[in-house]
């Protein structure tokens, strides 16, 4: 199986009582509440992380978008990936960088998107893997000002234009409902033609997964809210799966995993609880409900599922009170030695049917020397374990970066290679 790092940027320095005393963490951050040199020392640790995972053998990285947030300062995720992305190429390193999070719901410049995305695969040997995730109702509704019924149609059209914008061998005009273009003509594209593979990060929706199996994209679950909530939507996408055709390829699921790697349980659950809470209190538990999805913002499977399984949410209702010890003994983390952190790992991969599992090493006001601890520990112990999960069932990975492809000769202006 493949085992990549997911790396969010945090302002890890908010006051103690932040989310008893602030409403929310998103859309209207609170300025005096910033220190430029701490931003500056915090996306420094950020980009040393990612490198510093490829280096111990992680297969992959894992960055996101959030604009106008203090609990991912990311809102662009382009920007520190061209960095890696350079640095993978410069050093050799073969390891999948992934951005799931353009989200196309939201944006007024698909064709950005698709020369943005095209440039990093380039830079990185194709190495991409392309994110389309719909985007959260905060960021595409309050910060990017859509109006929340036109979200999901938006991300619909945009999705058509970037995938055609990539393998169209001629120029074209897109006369859309939301995007306009004259000419459309994306130099680079991407070097894996037609397109980089695919994953679709959700929380849950219905019609995002019946959407990702019909486009043979892989289904990346964002397991933030308890593991009793991953068990009903994961077999729910297998069971739709079934019914559709499609064989029960772990690989067509990626799910993040908040974890941490102590020396023993003792010295794990010390040194990283009060960061567990600082996250999930100040972090996805300081998103306002209304920011989840305003009235409009869901499609209509949403709606119904929601009302047949109010459930969908998991802890996120007690998030901004929530103890570490509640987070580990619900699954929204899993916290402790080697042996502990790899017998739960394990377990949650089989049960699941995960190929690809994105471990979320820093997370909240986690300091950076800890966060490199933790990875160390979990590569020298915990990720060996791993690699062989699926290896007697004997599934093949099919949306992996595929490289560079072979070379060929190059047609020059008087058509001689």
């Amino acid at each position: 199986m493949k085992v990549l790092a997911f790396e969010q940027n945090p302002y890890r320095h908010l006051p103690r009582d932040f989310e008893s005393r602030y409403q929310s963490v998103v859309v209207t951050p609170y300025l005096d509440l910033v220190d430029g040199r701490r931003v500056h020392e915090d996306y420094t640790a950020c980009v040393n992380e990612m490198l510093a995972a490829t280096d111990l053998g992680l297969d992959g990285l894992i960055v996101t978008e959030h604009g106008q947030s203090s609990y991912d300062m990311s809102p662009n995720p382009t920007l520190p990936a061209t960095v890696v992305a350079h640095q993978m190429a410069a050093s050799g390193r073969d390891v999948a960088l992934g951005v799931i999070g353009r989200p196309l719901g939201k944006t007024r410049e698909p064709l950005r998107i698709a020369e943005e995305y095209a440039v990093l695969d380039c830079i990185s040997g194709g190495r991409l893997v392309a994110g389309f995730p719909v985007g959260l109702s905060y960021d595409a509704n309050l910060n990017a000002g859509v109006p929340p019924v036109e979200t999901r149609g938006r991300y619909y059209e945009n999705h058509d234009l970037i995938k055609k914008a990539w393998s169209a061998t001629e120029p074209f005009a897109w006369n859309g409902t939301f995007a306009q273009y004259r000419h459309v003509n994306p130099w680079p594209r991407p070097v894996q033609q037609p397109s980089p593979p695919v994953w679709v990060p959700t929380t849950g929706s219905p019609g995002t997964m019946a959407w990702v199996l019909d486009n043979d994209y892989v289904y990346t679950y964002l397991s933030w809210f308890g593991k009793a909530t991953g068990v009903g939507v994961l077999n729910q996408f297998y069971d739709l799966a079934e019914r559709k055709g499609h064989p029960a390829n772990p690989y067509r699921v990626a799910f993040l995993q908040v974890a941490a790697v102590g020396e023993t349980d003792a010295e794990a659950e010390r040194d990283y609880g009060p960061h567990l809470e600082y996250f999930f209190r100040k972090g996805i538990g300081s998103i306002p409900p209304e920011g989840l999805g305003l009235p409009g913002y869901l499609d209509l499977a949403g709606v119904q599922h929601l009302m047949r399984d109010p459930s969908g949410l998991g802890n996120y209702p007690r998030l901004r009170e929530i103890t570490a010890a509640e987070l580990m003994e619900e699954g929204s983390a899993i916290v402790g030695s080697p042996a502990t952190v790899r017998d739960q790992l394990r377990d949650l991969v089989r049960e699941f049917r995960i190929g690809s599992l994105l471990i979320m090493f820093q997370f909240g006001s986690l300091p950076h020397e800890l966060v490199l601890h933790s990875m160390r520990l979990f590569a020298e112990k915990v990720l060996p374990d791993l690699r062989g999960v699926w290896d007697d069932e004997g599934w093949t990975h099919d949306w992996w970066p595929r490289g560079l492809p072979a070379e060929a000769p190059v047609a020059t202006a008087g058509g001689q290679s």
